[in-house]
């Protein structure tokens, strides 16, 4: 239980990180058939797709590199749910993962943008 109290932490941390830096937060563990994604934000127009992984140590690597190819696919399999449901063919998309490292209740943020790509 406490890696999930984790993750909304650092859910909760980069929404608001985003939210500073003038994103506007569309939906958060937006949910389809083909999985989840943490965050759907506009920027400037623009449709962005955000992983957000949290840990409390490096022991099992950087959390940008928990996003394997097999997760990319999913998170683009579920963004393409989201703007068809929401009749959005037509806006430019781009993915970002966003490493929150969590020292006791102080989250260190990463944000990388455009990370697949793609």
């Amino acid at each position: 239980m406490e890696h999930i109290r984790t993750g909304d932490a650092g859910e909760r941390a980069a929404a608001e990180h985003l939210r500073k830096a003038g994103y506007a937060i569309l939906a958060l563990k937006y949910r389809a058939r083909p999985g989840e994604v943490d965050i759907v934000a506009d920027h400037g127009g623009t449709l962005v797709f955000a992983e957000v992984k949290t840990r409390r140590g490096a022991l099992y690597g950087t959390p940008a590199e928990a996003v394997t190819a097999r997760k990319q696919g999913k998170i683009m399999a579920t963004a393409l749910c989201y703007m068809k449901q929401h009749g959005l063919y037509d806006r430019p998309m781009r993915f970002d993962v966003i490493e929150v490292m969590m020292t006791g209740n102080v989250a260190k943020l990463n944000h990388i943008v455009n990370a697949f790509g793609r």
